[in-house]
């Protein structure tokens, strides 16, 4: 992903203010009741069968929260996200069979969430920052797949 400087600062400040356990489950709770076909992937997980029964499912928010800490792990290496979601995507791609379209969806939310948190800090710059971010894991996801 190629970002100024500046947006890096951005990026990197504003991350430093997020709650990853919360924000985790949020953003995959909340990619499961809008998208509601994600659900297939998550068979294991319980009741999702309403909204606040996806939002509350502990199942949901220790997956979003591990999701979160990949997210974390790729802010690191933004100038190689194909090599650190390299086994992710792999994974994603062989054994789990998930739509790649699914990981834009995921980063968008993402910033929505990102957004309802942070307030008036996320800023329209920050938020194309966010975006060139989210974007740019969910190429490296998809990169895997035939």
């Amino acid at each position: 992903v190629h970002l100024t400087d500046a947006e890096k600062a951005a990026v990197s400040g504003l991350w430093s203010k997020v709650n990853v356990d919360e924000i985790g489950g949020e953003a995959l709770g909340r990619l499961l009741v809008v998208y509601p076909w994600t659900q297939r992937f998550f068979d294991s997980f319980g009741d999702l069968s309403s909204p606040s029964a996806v939002m509350s499912n502990p199942k949901v928010k220790a997956h979003g929260k591990k999701v979160l800490n990949s997210f974390s792990e790729g802010l690191k290496h933004l100038d190689n996200l194909k090599g650190t979601f390299s086994s992710l995507s792999e994974l994603h791609c062989d054994k789990l069979h998930v739509d790649p379209e699914n990981f834009k969806l995921l980063g968008n939310v993402i910033v929505v969430v990102l957004a309802h948190h942070l307030g008036k800090d996320f800023t329209p710059a920050a938020q194309a920052a966010f975006q060139k971010v989210v974007a740019g894991v969910a190429t490296a996801l998809a990169h895997k797949y035939h």
